[in-house]
């Protein structure tokens, strides 16, 4: 089978830094010399994960490099494995700040007292799903889809990151669903991926028949929560 472009290079650069980076050693302070603050050093990682994150979707993780990681933050070459010390790393912190921030945000959020599973879903993760495309969680997703049997470190981070969080989640408020008479079946508790089948067929559509048209994950996902839980009261 031919080889696909970038494979080679590219494709391992992320085993570490390149020789002539900056050392581990140089970044070690003087004496009385005081290091970034805390705010500039988060404010410096979100700048290189959101550059990474343009670099992945314009090239592929294959044929992204860390050196156009750095130019694209307006860092210098070594900068971002003082940070990230493989591509792989580098990819897992787009994860957590793409779609790890969004579930976590969810599960910071309980239900009110009274608050039906339904509307708790319809209240904390719908605005999510409205935003999956914008935000650019799908197309992390669809990353993973097209470079994951090449690069099994994607698929290990998205499944750690994203997906099974979720699954767990959406397990937990179906146990309440049941417990509290909301759901007659355990159907949720057993086969949670029924909630979020059509976030997968919806994002799996906009990146492959575009040309029929994009579909509104968000409507979709309503559309699965009046299924399960009943219309909207």
């Amino acid at each position: 089978m031919a080889r696909m472009k970038g494979e080679g290079k590219r494709a391992t650069e992320g085993a570490g830094a390149p020789a002539g980076s900056e050392p581990k050693s140089a970044g070690l302070l003087r004496r009385g010399q005081r290091g970034p603050s805390p705010n500039k050093t988060a404010q410096r990682r979100e700048t290189i994960v959101r550059a990474a994150m343009a670099a992945f979707m314009e090239h592929g993780f294959a044929d992204a490099t860390m050196a156009d990681v750095a130019q694209r933050a307006g860092v210098a070459k070594g900068t971002p494995y003082r940070y990230f010390p493989t591509k792989e790393a580098l990819f897992e912190g787009v994860v957590q700040e793409v779609i790890g921030k969004a579930l976590f945000g969810v599960e910071k959020e309980t239900r009110l007292p009274g608050e039906k599973v339904g509307a708790y879903l319809r209240r904390t993760l719908l605005p999510a799903m409205h935003d999956i495309e914008r935000a650019g969680r799908a197309a992390v997703a669809r990353l993973v889809i097209a470079e994951g049997a090449r690069f099994p470190a994607l698929v290990e981070v998205y499944r750690r990151e994203a997906y099974e969080p979720l699954l767990r989640r959406i397990q937990v408020l179906g146990r309440e669903a049941v417990a509290e008479g909301e759901l007659r079946s355990d159907a949720l508790v057993r086969f949670p991926h029924i909630l979020v089948g059509p976030l997968w067929l919806g994002m799996l559509h906009n990146g492959l028949f575009t040309q029929a048209g994009v579909l509104d994950i968000g409507e979709m996902f309503a559309a699965e929560l009046d299924l399960i839980f009943g219309p909207a009261a």
